[in-house]
């Protein structure tokens, strides 16, 4: 009851402190948690960071398989995918397949 007491007294001996000291609770509150607010922005950034490594992954997986494609017309690079994705060999050889759990 005293809280109450105390308040009451503050405010009744400055009215003006009381309504400034509202509003800024008010302010400060709205720019923390409002739509784009500091937290939203904060986690629209960590997204953002997010996703341009992403794209930097996905750029980096674009420039190898444009590569793999400028070398897929040699006759080594065919024989190489196809003994390792396709386990293909060449007769009389001996294939071990090794998997891993």
């Amino acid at each position: 009851m005293n809280i109450f007491h105390g308040l009451r007294d503050f405010i009744s001996s400055s009215p003006k402190k009381f309504l400034l000291l509202i509003f800024s609770v008010f302010v400060v509150i709205w720019f923390l948690f409002d739509d784009y607010g500091l937290l939203k922005r904060i986690r629209m950034e960590a997204e953002h960071r997010m996703l341009l490594e992403q794209s930097k992954e996905e750029q980096q997986r674009i420039v190898d398989n444009e590569q793999r494609i400028r070398n897929a017309s040699s006759s080594d690079s065919i024989e190489k995918a196809a003994r390792e994705r396709y386990n293909f060999r060449r007769e009389g050889e001996t294939l071990y397949l090794i998997r891993s759990k």
